[in-house]
């Protein structure tokens, strides 16, 4: 498939990353942040359940990148989200930024937030 026949919504890409950032929609952000549907918003980590939360209304999934290796979320995260009724799926920040992006691609409802690697 040639990427330039992706037609994306309006929710940006994640064209690129390294040690400390991303690069969505042309632009390079550093250390964690959440891409939803309204953008790229700064995010605080796994304390901060708030900026997850408000997502659920938006999407049907939330993808959480933990960084170079996956890692489980803090059990009292995992199920205050869960309770809340959004599906969250865990996997390395990599994985979980080609995973956003192909199902971006498909005009999908979905959210991500991301660990740097």
């Amino acid at each position: 498939m040639r990427l330039n026949e992706i037609t994306f919504t309006d929710a940006k890409p994640v064209e690129g990353y390294g040690p400390g950032f991303f690069r969505i929609g042309g632009d390079v952000f550093h250390g964690p942040l959440i891409i939803g549907p309204s953008g790229v918003t700064a995010w605080t980590g796994y304390e901060d359940a708030d900026a997850l939360l408000a997502l659920k209304d938006t999407v049907d999934v939330l993808f959480v990148g933990t960084g170079a290796e996956t890692a489980h979320l803090p059990s009292q995260l995992r199920r205050t989200l869960e309770e809340a009724g959004l599906g969250v799926e865990v996997m390395a920040s990599p994985a979980a930024c080609r995973t956003y992006n192909v199902l971006l691609s498909e005009g999908r409802r979905i959210a991500l937030a991301l660990i740097p690697v």
